[in-house]
């Protein structure tokens, strides 16, 4: 959906809801942790969305615009609830359905979860560009623009927590 002005609002944003709906609940799952504080900052997050719709200029995605609204009302939401653990669980639910031997699927089970684990321990700053970048499929920019931050901090940190990452599974060997 462009900027096409013939759908309604009402529209523009069943379409929003059903094509990014997931992605803004798994994000906010990052964040929080709590299946009830994050359906309530989705709903927020798309109440927001259209009460700003007239306003959204296509300068951005409205995934990347939904996302940064995400974002923002999760880290005001941690902040004024004071949690100060972050976790995503169940991150690799992605790795696929494949005929491999039982045994063969365990491992891989077992690895992503491993990996799962030592991702939840990176500092916040890390953890962020990891999620975003791997399992959200976002671009350098478009997390640049998410987060607010330059271009190169983000390179600088995702490099960081590629590194931190590596040496925390090694260890775990």
């Amino acid at each position: 959906m462009d900027r096409n002005d013939e759908f309604s609002n009402e529209d523009r944003l069943e379409w929003l809801m059903n094509e990014y709906g997931q992605s803004i609940t798994r994000l906010a799952f990052t964040y929080t942790k709590n299946k009830q504080l994050l359906e309530d900052i989705a709903q927020e997050v798309f109440i927001k969305c259209y009460q700003k719709l007239d306003g959204f200029r296509h300068e951005a995605s409205y995934k990347t615009w939904l996302y940064r609204i995400t974002v923002n009302l999760c880290k005001d939401r941690l902040r004024y609830w004071a949690y100060r653990n972050i976790v995503f669980t169940d991150i690799f639910n992605k790795w696929s359905k494949t005929t491999d031997s039982p045994e063969t699927e365990l491992i891989q089970y077992e690895n992503s979860r491993l990996v799962s684990e030592k991702i939840l321990t990176l500092p916040v700053k890390y953890r962020e560009v990891i999620i975003l970048y791997y399992y959200e499929e976002l671009t350098y920019n478009q997390i640049s623009e998410l987060l607010n931050l330059n271009l190169p901090t983000i390179k600088s940190r995702l490099h960081r927590a590629r590194l931190l990452l590596r040496k925390l599974l090694e260890r775990s060997k």
